[in-house]
């Protein structure tokens, strides 16, 4: 009687409630899925879902016995079936969320989903469904499981975004033949004339303008009336569309949604996917010649590329505009100090993972690595004769890539950017991960070491030519693109002429003409003085002309280069500079090696500057936080003024943050503010406001780093004097909480007869939820985790960017693998033929031995 046999496991049998997240598409500590050989065994406690090799494991460590198995088939169809249909699914409830598998002919072929009841250790099955002989509670259990949706749409509250869903009318659309073809710019309405927010019905090829769409843009409803007048259902937004995908809205579903066939509907009106590009504006990139288009030449197309298949070779599937992460992880885990802390690790990891390995991001970095790295999920094509024979019988779907969902969304979880569905990045994706890893040890050593090196920095006051030296921990060597050293000037000039020229007679563009930038005019600008702002000399007791030098006081295992590309045209809108830079497989920075205090240098006095108020922004934002949380006030966030900036380009919570911290006193003002942080490392962090007397993270990097002797920034202290306190006081009170401005007031306050000497237990750094908190990091007695040594290093892997911002576009990865190069294109991993190493965004150099 299964009845009797189930009495001793129904108190840990429960119904899935809402908020609960449920793990049925994908194992928790691997890559496997009902489709797997083994398929997925889901705790009917934690609902967390795990693969048969992983399946112990949880056995152990939570005595939960009651599992249910899915599994996929996929199963020769019966002779006779008609042909070319796509596979069906026979219980299609049993999984709403599972991909279809591409690996073999789907006119042959179609699935067969099973689910049945496991309990342990006895492994003793129960199929469903069995609605006679099952308890009520199970089997409300169980239906409530199978339905249940996905955990990764709109599983934090921040993600806004919901997962798009297949438009029903995608498979079946008809498509008229009716000769339209769309040029690639100079579209509008054909029945207002209106030049913005246009869309392109899929089935005749109209083009007219919007009006209540998702993305909130103005218009006039001609599509929508169209829609009425016609039926035909679907539409794409014109200037959306990238070989990653295009904006689609079903006007019968209401709702935007995703078209798996949009390639070939748009190349019915004459539109190639993988030629398209959006820019800021929403039209389409100026027309460029295949051959020398960064995105042809990027992901190396037109040339046959030789796939790669094993350990190293994974491809990662792109979740929508998660290229960026993609082309990281794999530079990442191709570092071998990344790939024993995590992959080495792996057993301990998991073994001690928590209870939900899902929210552990060692446990999730050592999935991610292994899955990379095994060769487990990267298996070549069987051959034809042997797919002929395992088919009679049962398909089995190869492998092919990961999808790094449960990953992602775990590690953007909170972020406002990441999280989204939106393009990021690349290079504040990469400072996000490194900050998670310090702020999760995995042992002995932490693998983001190997980036981590000492900046010097040598501030000169011009007059006085006396100086200062300070030290701060950075990750990234930031070159910034020497435009004015460009070798083929005169054929730019020439070109941004015809470009004029072919533009006004709405004429074919000719062909690109990228600026040529030598590697060594960048590095020359990067080692170049640059000036300080307001600088105060404290040997001159009045502000001054000074310059500012920097220096690598160490040299870093693996060297991170950016080529700050992006920047902002005169409208402020994000660009991204196309040059091609000659980036050098061997290179050689020992020149910019620190030198220290020098003979015949005379060091600034350590004297404060004068009780002033700063008009500085960064230092009113703080007393502006310190006047309201005192007394208490709450501020709402003007949500117009936030619009307004975001409309601008600017990533959505900067715009908060910069209303905020002026005060709502309108978008102008906090445009401002933006100008005065966008380089600040936090400037797209998530809007903290803290209860008073909480850590005010951007406070102490507003005024400036921390040295690395703890002594407090002399802004800091001249605040605080102004407030009427002694100097020894303010220093006193700054070091005990670690160049906290609010919080040194309260310990003033609660310290009225202060020793001479503070404990020197407070200085240590307090590393919270920082999202700076890593480069702080270990700033104590002994220094900073470093791992100096010399200053030669070689290329062994590039990310690129195409698209005109990081708002759009797409990220590829380049690696040097065994003596080759390969691209990681998402899932698509090859030897490369021609890596494009002059159009890469961020490299890596590892260190040559000496």
């Amino acid at each position: 009687d299964l009845g009797e046999l189930l009495v001793p496991y129904m108190p840990t049998i429960r119904v899935p409630k809402s908020g609960d997240r449920v793990y049925k598409t994908e194992c928790a500590f691997s890559y496997d899925s009902p489709d797997s050989e083994g398929g997925l065994y889901v705790c009917m406690n934690t609902f967390l879902g795990f693969g048969r090799e992983h399946l112990e494991r949880h056995y152990r460590k939570t005595g939960q016995c009651v599992y249910l198995h899915l599994k996929r088939h996929v199963i020769e169809k019966v002779p006779g079936a008609s042909g070319g249909a796509l596979p069906k699914r026979r219980n299609a409830k049993l999984f709403l969320d599972l991909e279809t598998n591409s690996d073999f002919n789907s006119d042959d072929f179609e699935y067969e989903d099973d689910a049945k009841l496991v309990i342990f250790p006895d492994h003793y099955e129960i199929s469903l469904p069995n609605i006679e002989e099952l308890p009520a509670l199970v089997t409300i259990a169980c239906d409530a499981l199978l339905s249940a949706k996905s955990p990764y749409r709109k599983q934090e509250p921040d993600s806004w975004e919901e997962e798009l869903q297949a438009s029903k009318h995608a498979k079946t659309l008809v498509q008229l033949d009716n000769g339209v073809r769309i040029p690639p710019s100079g579209w509008k309405c054909s029945k207002c004339d209106l030049r913005e927010n246009l869309w392109l019905n899929l089935t005749d090829g109209s083009v007219l303008c919007g009006k209540w769409f998702f993305d909130g843009s103005g218009g006039n409803g001609h599509a929508m009336e169209h829609y009425k007048e016609t039926g035909y259902p679907l539409a794409v937004k014109l200037g959306t569309i990238t070989p990653d995908g295009a904006d689609v809205y079903s006007f019968d579903e209401e709702e935007p949604v995703l078209d798996p066939h949009i390639a070939k509907h748009l190349a019915h009106f004459g539109i190639d996917m993988l030629q398209m590009q959006v820019t800021e504006n929403g039209l389409r990139d100026n027309d460029i010649k295949p051959r020398v288009s960064e995105w042809e030449v990027i992901q190396e197309a037109g040339v046959k590329l030789k796939p790669m298949y094993g350990p190293g070779y994974t491809g990662m599937k792109n979740l929508g505009n998660s290229c960026y992460l993609n082309a990281v992880m794999q530079a990442i885990f191709s570092i071998p100090e990344f790939q024993r802390a995590y992959v080495g690790n792996l057993p301990r990891i998991f073994d001690y993972s928590p209870l939900d390995p899902t929210q552990d991001f060692n446990t999730q970095m050592a999935k991610l690595g292994h899955g990379l790295l095994s060769g487990q999920y990267s298996k070549p094509p069987m051959k034809s004769e042997l797919i002929e024979q395992v088919m009679k019988e049962e398909h089995k779907p190869q492998h092919n890539g990961i999808s790094p969902r449960m990953f992602k969304a775990f590690i953007s979880k909170g972020h406002p950017e990441f999280s989204s569905n939106r393009q990021q990045d690349a290079q504040e994706f990469f400072l996000h991960l490194i900050n998670l890893v310090e702020r999760n040890p995995v042992g002995s050593e932490n693998p983001s070491d190997v980036f981590r090196f000492l900046v010097e920095e040598r501030t000169q006051c011009c007059q006085s030519r006396k100086v200062r030296y300070t030290e701060r921990v950075d990750y990234i060597m930031q070159l910034p693109v020497a435009m004015e050293a460009a070798t083929n000037k005169d054929e730019l000039i020439a070109y941004e002429l015809k470009r004029r020229e072919a533009e006004a007679a709405r004429r074919p563009l000719p062909e690109l003409v990228r600026a040529k930038i030598p590697f060594s005019a960048c590095l020359q600008a990067f080692s170049e003085p640059s000036n300080v702002e307001d600088f105060w000399s404290s040997a001159l007791q009045a502000k001054s002309a000074g310059v500012k030098t920097s220096r690598f006081a160490s040299f870093p295992e693996y060297l991170v280069v950016q080529i700050k590309k992006f920047t902002f045209g005169l409208d402020w809108i994000p660009k991204k500079l196309d040059v091609s830079i000659d980036m050098p497989d061997f290179l050689d920075i020992s020149h910019l090696r620190a030198r220290g205090l020098q003979p015949g240098e005379e060091e600034l006095p350590d004297i404060a500057p004068p009780i002033v108020i700063p008009d500085d922004p960064k230092v009113d934002e703080i007393r502006l936080l310190y006047f309201r949380r005192s007394f208490l006030v709450a501020l709402d966030i003007d949500e117009s003024s936030v619009m307004q900036l975001a409309e601008m380009g600017f990533p959505l919570e900067a715009c908060r943050k910069a209303v905020y911290y002026t005060g709502n006193l309108g978008a102008e003002v906090a445009f401002n503010w933006i100008i005065a942080h966008m380089e600040e490392p936090d400037f797209a962090e998530p809007l903290v406001i803290p209860a008073f007397g909480e850590v005010a993270s951007s406070g102490a990097a507003a005024l400036g780093a921390v040295g690395l002797d703890n002594q407090p920034p002399e802004e800091m202290v001249a605040i605080i004097i102004s407030m009427g306190f002694q100097r020894n006081l303010a220093i006193q009170a700054l070091k005990a909480t670690n160049n906290n401005l609010e919080r040194a007031l309260e310990w003033i306050f609660s310290h009225p007869d202060p020793e001479e000497e503070s404990d020197p237990a407070l200085d240590t750094m307090d590393m919270e939820n920082n999202a700076n908190a890593n480069i702080l990091a270990d700033t104590g007695s002994e220094g900073p985790r470093i791992k100096d040594g010399p200053g030669r290093y070689e290329l062994f892997g590039f990310i690129s960017h195409m698209g005109t911002s990081t708002m759009s576009g797409h990220y590829v990865c380049h690696l040097r693998k065994e003596g080759r190069w390969v691209i990681y294109n998402d899932l698509r991993v090859c030897a490369s033929e021609r890596p494009p190493k002059d159009l890469g965004y961020i490299y890596f150099y590892h260190r040559i031995p000496s």
